[in-house]
């Protein structure tokens, strides 16, 4: 069953990127730090949108987070940027769907070596089924569903953009 079309998914996207960027009025960087495939793609895809709303004293950087989800500690986390251009700046992890929270609370891990100045958390699809202490701060549209329930999210494509309850 669709849930989110093309349509109300860019008009999602929209949204966040504004309340992100009301968010973080004043800032002269941004990280937005995309979650694996998905994730980074929706990044992408915010960052696309705040480009041309951004103030021209705040810069929106891109990076990519990469683990595994199915088995977080296999690996330690890697941010692309490097740890070190994240101290003292506002980073916000960005994934298509939280469910757990667990891949998202593993994502927080290198940060810790560093000091941002906040971490936040954009998500299209909220579930409420969190095992981890995970909140999110911007949410597309949050979704009560059974456990049993997945959600089939594709931004990857952007002419195909679906998210579908499976």
């Amino acid at each position: 069953m669709q849930i989110l079309n093309h349509r109300q998914i860019s008009q999602k996207i929209k949204r966040i990127a504004i309340e992100i960027l009301e968010h973080n009025y004043g800032e002269s960087e941004v990280i937005l730090a995309g979650l694996n495939n998905n994730g980074l793609g929706f990044a992408r895809l915010l960052l696309a949108e705040l480009k041309p709303i951004c103030p021209k004293n705040t810069s929106i950087t891109l990076t990519g987070i990469r683990l595994n989800p199915a088995n977080p500690v296999e690996y330690d986390p890697v941010i692309e940027l490097g740890e070190e251009a994240l101290r003292n700046k506002p980073v916000i992890i960005v994934d298509d769907v939280a469910n757990t929270g667990r891949t998202i609370f593993y994502a927080v891990q290198p940060l810790l070596k560093v000091l941002p100045k906040r971490v936040e958390v954009a998500v299209l699809v909220d579930r409420k089924h969190k095992s981890f202490p995970i909140k999110a701060d911007y949410v597309g549209l949050s979704l009560a569903t059974t456990v049993l329930d997945n959600i089939d999210v594709n931004i990857l494509d952007v002419d195909q953009m679906v998210v579908n309850l499976l």
